[in-house]
């Protein structure tokens, strides 16, 4: 199987019931995706595939075939982790979006997601986004800042983009 991981085509040989969430952290060594319930409950296992939010562990990696695949890894700009941090995952550092980590890789995807066609998300826009990431420990007010945050750090960058070309 071929699926497109980040941005690189990836040849996958693997069972093809074998879920995406394996293939991603066993065979494709990215570990930022997270196992934490294997029901499709908690979105610790949170990716993109094709642009639209998935749970990893409900899919099968057949399924992924000819697909396009985000992780919490492809984030970061330059297409290697941590190459240079997305806004997004800056704000959540900068403002303690996080506290064990467990769920912070599933609600900085679904939040990536949601400000790729959102640019000034409310409150409710945020919670709406993060409906299926469980968390228990921050209270996700912070990661209510960190997302409004990161959102007006992209639309004065946007902004200044637009500038530079006029």
């Amino acid at each position: 199987m071929r699926i497109t991981v980040n941005g690189r085509q990836r040849d996958v040989s693997s069972e093809p019931v074998k879920t995406l969430l394996h293939v991603l952290r066993e065979d494709l060594g990215l570990t930022g995706t997270k196992d934490g319930c294997s029901s499709g409950d908690c979105g610790a296992c949170t990716v993109m595939l094709d642009g639209r939010v998935v749970n990893s562990c409900m899919v099968m990696v057949a399924q992924a075939d000819g697909a396009s695949v985000v992780t919490v890894e492809g984030i970061a700009t330059g297409g290697q982790p941590a190459e240079v941090l997305h806004p997004l995952q800056k704000a959540f550092s900068q403002c303690w979006s996080f506290q064990c980590g467990f769920c912070t890789q599933g609600m900085l995807v679904s939040c990536y997601d949601l400000l790729q066609t959102n640019d000034n998300p409310s409150r409710e826009d945020i919670l709406t986004a993060i409906a299926g990431n469980f968390c228990r420990c921050t209270g996700y007010q912070a990661v209510v800042t960190a997302v409004q945050q990161a959102a007006a750090e992209i639309r004065t960058s946007d902004a200044g983009a637009q500038n530079e070309r006029a």
